[in-house]
């Protein structure tokens, strides 16, 4: 599990999540209690998307200061592909800059 954190001290912190489901496929959340979320999702509360792809597994998280900037970043990574979401869940910075290239 990879962790990087975008803001220090704040009182309340906003977390983006990716969990891998028991089918592979990856589902990106974001939340201000994530130990909460993460047992939510595994109980068959989390989402519709998760309660039928259990049990789910957290895989990377970033923090941010607030839940307007958890919420931007959550809706972009929504977007990438699932090569993308491996790569940065990896740390394999070289092909997610490969990847992150617009195509003409």
């Amino acid at each position: 599990i990879q962790n990087t954190q975008t803001g220090m001290g704040a009182l309340l912190m906003y977390y983006v999540y990716i969990l891998c489901c028991s089918d592979g496929s990856f589902y990106i959340g974001s939340t201000q209690n994530l130990r909460a979320r993460i047992h939510a999702h595994n109980i068959g509360q989390g989402s519709t998307y998760t309660s039928k792809r259990r049990p789910v597994r957290l895989m990377y998280t970033e923090v941010f200061d607030t839940e307007t900037q958890a919420i931007r970043r959550e809706r972009q990574l929504k977007r990438w592909s699932a090569v993308k979401k491996k790569s940065l869940i990896d740390g394999n910075l070289e092909t997610l800059k490969r990847l992150s290239k617009r195509r003409s």
